[in-house]
């Protein structure tokens, strides 16, 4: 799917994310659950915020496909983090930890740090919001 990105002047240039992107027509929206770095085996989550950042993409990623999607079709992400200087303090690393999993693709995105998420072990879980091109094509 290729987005129309919109970056209104006004808001000046966002660095790591679009403001606004648009699909195509007949695109299927696919909303994808709030995922962590916890995968079907129900193993220990990393400990290190940025190994368990990258391993909640790969999990975004992995209902994405499933779906018949690509990192591309992804026009949204909320992130929300349970220690907001962990993030502040690893930009650096969760930028490549980011490129790893989704390439130079930045969809509209919003980061929201809470008290705690409902997996007392998570320090990041990510919601994304996906448009896949016509089931036709």
């Amino acid at each position: 799917m290729t987005f129309d990105i919109f970056n209104p002047e006004s808001l000046g240039t966002p660095r790591g994310w679009n403001n606004g992107m648009l699909a195509p027509a007949g695109g299927r929206v696919l909303f994808v659950a709030g995922q962590t770095a916890r995968d079907g085996s129900n193993a220990e989550l990393p400990d290190g915020f940025v190994e368990q950042f990258e391993a909640t993409l790969a999990n975004i990623l992995a209902v994405v496909r499933e779906a018949g999607g690509a990192p591309e079709d992804i026009g949204r992400f909320t992130i929300y983090v349970a220690d907001i200087e962990s993030y502040r303090t690893s930009l650096k690393e969760l930028g490549a930890a980011y490129r790893n999993q989704m390439g130079r693709h930045y969809p509209a995105m919003a980061l929201v740090a809470v008290a705690a998420l409902v997996d007392p072990t998570a320090q990041v879980e990510i919601e994304a919001t996906a448009v896949l091109p016509p089931a036709d094509q």
